[in-house]
């Protein structure tokens, strides 16, 4: 998902501090129906889940529709949710059968039925809006519907498919509400989640209450959320400085981060391993400045991630060297196996090899407000220049209007982070480097696409090791992108909020209603 999204089975570390009687662990009865306010920078691209595929959006659509399984907080499989149960038929892996639950009803009070939920699935593949999630539903092809049965044929083996099922590309929405062939538009929602939208404003906020409708993996109910869209780290900061809101999350100042303090004893701090990644992303199409790998493997021997990590971001991140970020399966350290250190010497030579004129000229765009986005674009820009190897131009977009630049070819290259759909390591790979990754780089390569094929077939997943071993090699020598660092998941709230750690646990889930008074 696209970071505006990630994490990965983290180890909680929560360095929160204790007011005056230490922690309460019973929710507050008095505070129920009192509203908690939650701030973040991560923008929503569309309320129909057929034209989205990033963490702002994604967030949101976790609270107010069902997919048929979700994960459990810290979970390493999808459970039921709006499923009774789910499951491949037979051994191929290439069928998947689910019953959908007795009971659930949309906002107008229409029952669902398996109708729905193909419906759903089918309307993501045929719309296939440009940063849209339909890429990540690329094995699926067909869907049958009987009563409350929901049949999936698979192109391929795909173990990964449940996975898949429980992002929010398997969002169920109202066959009578939502267009087939096109996005619907408004400010409406209708789905059967833990959370009914009240009201929404674009860019500013979202009012949600409690579904008291719902049924499916949630227990207990959440509190009234006010989530407030802020355009950008610094006005986060700004916001939870003068008490505006009552949780910041994704993302604050690096600056603030690195001043949080557990002996405050005011604020609750949650800080979790993660593995959100960011990469520097690569048009390597023909007629693209980069679209030489000679050039592109130039850029990977001059890029200094330390200090990058040290000085834009305060120590806040962690340099990373893999596609695969550390704690996942089939992580490595192939980009440090193939350029171990910064060397302006052996870039000149591949550039001279490659016959191109220096300094390369090329645009390098990044979306306004994600974190520290502006000034790890100048480091990165002064990096490369002082080579005297390139010229960068760089470029800060709109959220919206970066994202339909990258996925039209627009861009030479663009920095964009990422936060894991699920946990397993095929979420960072098909969906960045395989052909017609929604990063959309141009990057095809039939041995890197087998691997990812080979590694779908392991329904236990510790058994795709190699293969992502391997794929990872080819992308350091082919290098469509370069990863940069791997972050942490920071949560801040006021002492008398519980619940911070839940937000971003590494399942692609943000449980705004484990969220509450305390």
């Amino acid at each position: 998902m696209r970071s505006v999204r990630m994490r990965i089975l983290a180890t909680l570390a929560v360095l929160a501090a204790v007011g005056v009687g230490g922690w309460q662990l019973l929710p507050s009865q008095e505070n129920t129906g009192k509203t908690i306010t939650v701030g973040t920078t991560d923008a929503v691209t569309s309320l129909d889940p057929a034209g989205a595929y990033d963490a702002g959006s994604w967030a949101l659509y976790s609270n107010v529709f069902q997919t048929l399984l979700t994960f459990q907080p810290g979970g390493s499989s999808p459970v039921p949710d709006a499923a009774k149960s789910c499951g491949f038929v037979g051994t191929a892996l290439t069928t998947y059968r689910c019953t959908v639950r007795d009971g659930l009803t949309f906002p107008s009070g229409r029952a669902m039925t398996a109708e729905d939920v193909k419906y759903s699935f089918d309307r993501v593949k045929k719309i296939a809006a440009d940063v849209g999630p339909s890429s990540l539903l690329s094995t699926l092809r067909s869907v049958d519907a009987s009563g409350m049965t929901v049949t999936f044929h698979l192109s391929s083996a795909d173990a990964t498919f449940p996975f898949k099922v429980a992002t929010g590309a398997g969002s169920i929405v109202d066959s009578t509400e939502y267009p087939r062939n096109s996005l619907r538009t408004g400010t409406s929602v209708d789905g059967t989640g833990m959370y009914r939208l009240t009201s929404y404003d674009k860019g500013k906020q979202a009012r949600l209450k409690p579904n008291p409708g719902y049924q499916g993996a949630v227990s207990g109910g959440g509190r009234p959320i006010d989530l407030r869209y802020y355009g950008s780290a610094a006005q986060l900061d700004t916001a939870w400085k003068t008490k505006r809101i009552d949780v910041a999350s994704r993302a604050l100042t690096p600056k603030l981060l690195a001043s949080l303090s557990p002996s405050d004893p005011d604020i609750r701090v949650s800080v979790s391993d993660s593995s959100e990644t960011r990469n520097l992303y690569f048009n390597t199409r023909s007629g693209s400045p980069l679209h030489d790998v000679l050039v592109r493997r130039a850029i990977a021997l001059l890029v200094n991630r330390e200090q990058l990590a040290a000085t834009v971001y305060d120590g806040t991140v962690d340099p990373l060297y893999s596609l695969i970020p550390t704690g996942i399966t089939g992580h490595t350290t192939a980009f440090f196996d193939a350029y171990p250190e910064q060397d302006v010497q052996k870039a000149k030579a591949l550039l001279k090899q490659a016959g191109v004129t220096t300094p390369v000229t090329f645009t390098y765009g990044y979306g306004k407000g994600r974190g520290a986005a502006a000034e790890e674009a100048a480091d990165l820009k002064q990096q490369l220049e002082a080579s005297g190897l390139f010229k960068v131009h760089v470029v800060g977009y709109e959220w919206t209007d970066f994202q339909k630049r990258w996925a039209g070819g627009k861009l030479d290259a663009y920095a964009v982070g990422w936060v894991a759909d699920y946990p397993d390591p095929d979420t960072f790979a098909a969906p960045l480097i395989g052909t017609g990754s929604t990063m959309n780089t141009g990057y095809s390569n039939k041995i890197v696409d087998g691997l990812i094929q080979d590694s779908q077939r392991f329904v236990e997943r510790d058994r795709t090791d190699a293969d992502f071993r391997d794929l990872q090699a080819d992308v350091a020598a082919d290098v469509p992108l370069i990863p940069l660092w791997q972050g942490k998941e920071y949560v801040i709230s006021t002492e008398d909020i519980g619940g911070g750690q839940y937000l971003s646990d590494g399942t692609g889930v943000f449980r705004l209603w484990k969220l509450s008074w305390i």
